[in-house]
């Protein structure tokens, strides 16, 4: 018989069976599976293994915490009646960025040190585990700079800010400051992925134009500059419109900022060009080809993203799961969560050898690198993204009502999951363009084949899978099956990266399941995965105990 001990004794706030918060940790060394993609592509593993201590840092996670919990505020006049047009921060959204940038996440890729994009992309992961909103600007400074070449002169002035390393908010013109941050506006309402239906004009100004429109996403609105498209007299071009002049703003109005589902520390907002100086990038009429080189590099980080988020959610449900238990066994002990964590494990896994695969193409300097790239990060950015979605939903469910309490990280990783799938083109706009890019490029058609073909032999499931997709698809598909053609193509590019870039155990488990269909539709419909081995990756906390009374 059970003895109840008095209620004297018990309290009505004794604390059992609650694992204690997750509080400042290592992301590079409790990460195994990113040490591992990251030594596979290149990567400069001693820079990230400071980077991992100094974002898992309390006063980095505090920071973030307070950037989000106290958004951007727009502040479009001063007390006088003069327009600012400006937006305020939180303390911890400068610090976040001072920090970020100081790691080198803008630089580490332009700086002529081998593994620089595999390095860049490992802090992207990293650092939307912490602060996803501090990812755009960040991420817009590090993809502007190959679009710069389109202009010598202008690169001249405006690279060597953006590859320094340095965070300057303070409001003047870029030739004053020692580092910068450049935006991008495309987006109008009446055109969405439609930039030729554009209808901001740019006026021949001398040697500059003057720009007329609105712009009804504009990313990071406090960034030095910012890439944009308007229609010149030959046709849509590529400019650079400075925030700051010599003593002066320039006529760029914020109207509005975006109230959004997540991303909340990042003050995308609407704008509209008022006559605003502008700096030609390419010439006239060659405005998506020049700005396509950006849209590119940040489509690395929109793969990238992805994979950091669902590695954030996994860690927090793993570190739960190791620390309560229900009917007398730990949570971690019970078979049945053991499968659901090992599957959602394998798409967090796949999501991030894929990224780190394409990655690496994009440090290499040959004609079947860049072609593998131009076709690799969309087949990662289209797939990584679609599982984001319901691995972060899982993993919220396996903290119970507690994965819908703010206090814990699961409310904000869940708002920030579909975001990188919408972010430099939605699902249907990727798909299409993986099939453009076969269609009108061979060269990533023949790069992709060899990269596929060359993992041949190593394992009877991959080997079956790739003979089944040329059977169906012995060419291009039609246009309504372009999703069912990406996805086929996005799980055999990330059953290569994990072959290499992984363990034996992960790589067999994800070709057996994702390609051979030994499974049902939901996460965790699944057997005979190599549980073990794969939580093992995902962090060894099964021994310990993690109540706070203990």
């Amino acid at each position: 018989m059970t003895t109840i001990p008095p209620a004297s004794e018990l309290g009505t706030h004794s604390v059992a069976n609650q694992p204690a918060p997750r509080m400042a940790r290592d992301l590079w060394q409790e990460d195994q599976p990113l040490r591992d993609a990251v030594a596979a592509a290149g990567g400069r593993a001693a820079d990230l293994a400071t980077t991992g201590v100094v974002l898992g840092s309390a006063s980095m996670l505090q920071a973030a915490e307070d950037a989000r919990r106290d958004p951007p505020r727009l502040h479009l006049f001063d007390r006088t009646g003069q327009r600012l047009d400006e937006v305020r921060f939180n303390a911890g959204y400068h610090q976040v960025m001072q920090t970020a940038a100081a790691q080198g996440y803008a630089t580490c890729a332009w700086d002529g040190q081998p593994g620089g994009h595999v390095t860049h992309a490992a802090q992207v992961y990293m650092l939307s585990q912490v602060e996803p909103g501090c990812c755009c600007p960040l991420t817009m400074t590090y993809a502007a700079v190959p679009a710069l070449a389109a202009n010598p002169a202008l690169e001249r002035i405006w690279r060597p800010r953006l590859a320094s390393g340095v965070y300057d908010p303070s409001i003047r013109p870029v030739e004053a400051k020692a580092g910068a941050t450049l935006g991008m506006a495309m987006t109008e309402k009446q055109g969405g992925s439609d930039v030729r239906a554009n209808t901001t004009r740019a006026e021949p100004d001398g040697e500059v134009y003057r720009l007329t429109g609105h712009k009804w996403f504009c990313s990071a609105p406090m960034s030095d500059g910012f890439l944009t498209l308007g229609y010149a007299p030959g046709g849509l071009t590529c400019f650079l419109v400075p925030r700051w002049l010599e003593g002066q703003r320039n006529a760029i109005r914020l109207q509005r900022l975006k109230v959004k589902l997540g991303n909340v520390a990042n003050a995308s907002s609407e704008i509209e060009y008022d006559g605003a100086l502008a700096y030609p990038l390419g010439g006239e009429g060659q405005g998506v080809r020049t700005i396509i080189e950006m849209v590119h590099h940040t489509r690395l980080d929109t793969a990238m993203a992805p994979a950091g988020l669902m590695r954030a959610a996994l860690a927090e449900a793993h570190w739960w799961v190791s620390g309560r238990s229900a009917f007398q066994r730990r949570l971690i002990d019970q078979p049945l969560m053991r499968t659901v964590l090992a599957d959602l494990a394998l798409d967090a896994e796949g999501a991030l050898a894929v990224g780190m695969y394409v990655a690496r193409a994009f440090d290499r300097d040959d004609e079947g690198a860049r072609a593998l790239a131009r076709i690799g990060v969309a087949l990662a950015k289209y797939l990584s993204n679609k599982r984001c979605v319901t691995v972060i939903g899982e993993a919220m469910e396996v903290l119970g009502g507690m994965g819908y309490v703010e206090e814990t990280p699961m409310p904000m990783l869940y708002r920030e999951a579909p975001l990188n799938g919408i972010w430099e083109g939605s699902g249907n706009v990727i798909c299409l363009d993986i099939l453009r890019t076969l269609a009108r490029d061979p060269l990533a058609g023949a790069a992709l084949a060899q990269v596929l073909d060359g993992a041949r032999g190593q394992d009877r499931g991959f080997d079956a899978a790739l003979e089944a997709h040329r059977a169906r698809w012995p060419g291009l598909p039609e246009e309504a099956q372009a999703r069912w053609f990406a996805e086929s193509l996005a799980l055999l590019l990330t059953a290569v990266a994990l072959m290499e870039m992984s363990s034996g155990p992960v790589a067999q488990d994800y070709i057996r399941t994702r390609l051979g269909g030994e499974r049902g539709i939901l996460p965790g419909a699944v057997a005979g995965l190599q549980t073990d081995h794969i939580l093992d990756r995902l962090g060894r906390r099964e021994g310990a105990s993690f109540d706070r009374d203990t």
